[in-house]
């Protein structure tokens, strides 16, 4: 791609855009925050790292969400972050007035563009941002279960001890405590992870999944998680960028896959050049079927407090 615009300068979209840099995924990178100075300064951080990671990638910044115009891809991670004790619906009022704000300009200065959301709660923001800009599906996704499937299989990793290379994991539903860890699709080597540990620890593993963004904002107080969320960005933009067509867990609008219309969740998806391609839909057990339904129903409360 030749251009992606960051909106959000904060620590995961400095993070992502140098994750995206040193990967050479774009031909310029413009980092957008209403901060002054905090966008300009970021992107000159990361540029003068160039010479040591040996990019050719180009960073600016700027306060101007006109900036954005002429993207291909938008990646928003602006908004508030949640503070300890704060579920990620806690923030939903106020980050929505700033992604209504982005998607607004979108419409404007880059109506080409697809968008990746990031900013949580992302589900309800993903379909909220794809009500208002009346793009087709495949342009609007978000950020999630990549997230979610790394803290997983890492957590495997560190209790079977074995090489997290070996390690794939899905996670399906909302990104909340509500996910949906599909122990049944988490394998080392091709084996299922229940050769390997009993199923008091893929309990465990599971448990801490769903409560793995949240361990780690009790541990820092002051700053939520951003090193693995930009990693997973980058994971899915790299999808876009070489068109390699990926099966990712991500944020999709659904229409009729699992039986759900008209709202947005984390499920596997095709991730090429021209977004999220396809939903891919798993054959659920009665169990796992009724975990995401209740994930669904999480989400669905959500976007329901969008139409009062």
């Amino acid at each position: 791609m030749k251009k992606i615009t960051i909106v959000g300068a904060g620590r995961v979209g400095e993070s992502t855009a140098h994750n995206l840099a040193k990967a050479e995924l774009c031909r310029e990178i413009v980092l957008v925050d209403v901060k002054e100075g905090v966008p300009q300064g970021t992107a000159l951080d990361i540029q003068e790292s160039a010479p040591i990671f040996d990019f050719d990638t180009q960073l600016t910044g700027s306060n101007d969400l006109k900036a954005l115009a002429g993207s291909e891809l938008v990646i928003v991670t602006a908004g508030i972050p949640r503070q300890p004790g704060m579920s990620r619906s806690d923030v939903l009022d106020t980050n929505l007035a700033v992604i209504y704000g982005i998607v607004d300009e979108l419409l404007k200065s880059a109506p080409d563009a697809m968008l990746l959301m990031v900013t949580n709660p992302v589900d309800v923001l993903t379909y909220a941002a794809w009500k208002r800009l009346g793009w087709p599906r495949q342009r609007v996704f978000g950020m999630a279960g990549v997230l979610d499937s790394a803290r997983m299989a890492s957590f495997v990793a560190l209790e079977t001890g074995f090489s997290v290379k070996d390690i794939t994991a899905m996670v399906l539903g909302g990104h909340g405590d509500a996910m949906v860890p599909m122990t049944r699709f988490t394998c080392i080597n091709g084996i299922p992870v229940e050769h390997f540990l009993p199923q008091e620890k893929i309990a465990q593993i599971v448990k801490r999944t769903r409560e793995a963004g949240a361990e780690i904002l009790r541990l820092r107080r002051s700053a939520s998680a951003y090193d693995a969320p930009a990693a997973a960005v980058a994971t899915m933009v790299d999808a876009i960028s070489r068109d390699r067509r990926q099966i990712l867990p991500g944020v999709a609008i659904l229409d009729g896959e699992y039986g759900l219309k008209d709202i947005a969740m984390g499920v596997p998806v095709v991730i090429s050049e021209r977004g999220m391609e396809r939903v891919i839909e798993l054959p659920l057990t009665p169990e796992e079927a009724a975990e995401f339904k209740r994930s669904a129903a999480t989400v669905r409360a959500d976007i329901e407090r969008l139409k009062k």
